[in-house]
């Protein structure tokens, strides 16, 4: 798997769009990041899962997926090691962060209250 197959998956998925933060290359459906790439190196690829997904994909497949080290992976953002990946496996895992992020309301604006 290379970092154009992953971009290309990625933006195939319905209503996602590429930007950028912190020096990556991210994609968002609206404002919300489900996936990057280049993180923590041009060999490797992020997706957001769930703590129980991101348990099953590791299991499943150890020289693939790896929780992100720290608080994040904790909260299920998990690195893929793109030469690893095939295109079915990166696929269900982009399609599941990608459901995961569509299916969250977006955040309110916070108000200020009255002095």
């Amino acid at each position: 798997m290379s970092a154009t197959r992953f971009r290309r998956t990625a933006l195939s998925l319905p209503e996602v769009i590429e930007g950028a933060h912190h020096g990556t290359v991210d994609f968002r459906v609206g404002k919300r990041i489900f996936a990057t790439l280049g993180y923590p190196d041009k060999d490797w690829g992020m997706v957001k899962l769930t703590p129980e997904q991101q348990a099953v994909v590791v299991e499943a497949e150890p020289e693939i997926f790896r929780p992100v080290p720290g608080g994040w992976g904790k909260s299920g953002s998990t690195n893929v090691r793109l030469a690893k990946a095939d295109q079915l496996t990166l696929r269900s895992a982009l399609t599941m962060a990608r459901d995961n992020i569509a299916a969250k309301p977006a955040k309110k604006a916070r108000t200020k209250k009255p002095a």
